[in-house]
């Protein structure tokens, strides 16, 4: 935790109460905070301070905001994914939020099974999301959207997604033409199931305005190419 995510509400008045377990917990047992001590807060989908801790009991950490600091700029590309198995689904919503993503999209399709789309990770996306957003010391939440038919999505959803500033790449390992390397615009990136989309599917993608790229022909696993495919569209050098 890099920073302390706190709801408007919690901030309206001169001294902010910093009250939920989880944050407490954390910021006794592995920062060994002390009154006087500086602490980074945020204000959920707001902006982020400096701040002075000035009083500690049992049950909060209350804190005085000293100045505002600059939020950690997003990257502006849109992350489509195959609904992967649940436990990935976690690790991807957190890694994507600390990265910077500014609007994640999953989706079903063929090789994805329709029991995933059961799971009670779908309705902690929230709590996933916070623990990104206070791994990279960001406040502002990406848009996340959920789409459970693939055709209806490509055909209707991803060209309005898709310009001549912001073009669409389709990870597939199949092709000749390599993945751009540090580009200047924002993108949309499409990522499939770790059995890859079927040839219909990609062929639906490239119809409808995609470009498929490929990495190379190794099958990596999806949270693995995430962060592989947002550090090469967006490395500085």
């Amino acid at each position: 935790m890099n920073i302390v995510l706190l709801d408007e509400r919690q901030t309206q008045s001169d001294v902010w109460k910093i009250s939920s377990k989880r944050q407490l917990e954390h910021l006794h047992t592995h920062v060994d905070v002390k009154i006087g001590d500086t602490l980074k807060v945020g204000i959920l989908q707001g902006k982020r301070y400096l701040t002075k801790i000035v009083d500690i009991t049992e049950t909060a950490i209350h804190v005085q905001p000293l100045h505002e600091e600059a939020v950690p700029e997003k990257l502006a590309v849109t992350l489509i994914v195959a609904l992967p198995r649940p436990k990935v689904l976690r690790r991807l919503i957190m890694d994507s939020v600390t990265l910077g993503v500014e609007k994640i999209i999953l989706l079903h399709s063929y090789r994805v099974d329709k029991s995933y789309w059961q799971t009670p990770f779908l309705q902690q996306l929230d709590h996933y999301v916070t623990l990104g957003l206070e791994q990279a010391g960001d406040t502002i939440s990406p848009k996340i959207e959920l789409y459970k038919r693939f055709k209806p999505f490509v055909e209707d959803v991803l060209p309005t997604l898709i310009s001549e500033e912001c073009p669409a790449y389709v990870a597939h390992p199949y092709v000749d033409h390599k993945m751009p390397f540090a580009i200047e615009q924002g993108c949309t990136i499409v990522i499939g199931p770790e059995g890859g989309f079927i040839p219909y599917e990609i062929d639906l993608l490239i119809k409808n305005g995609c470009q498929a790229v490929s990495l190379g022909n190794r099958i990596i696993r999806t949270e693995t190419v995430i962060p592989y495919v947002l550090g090469r569209l967006f490395s500085a050098s």
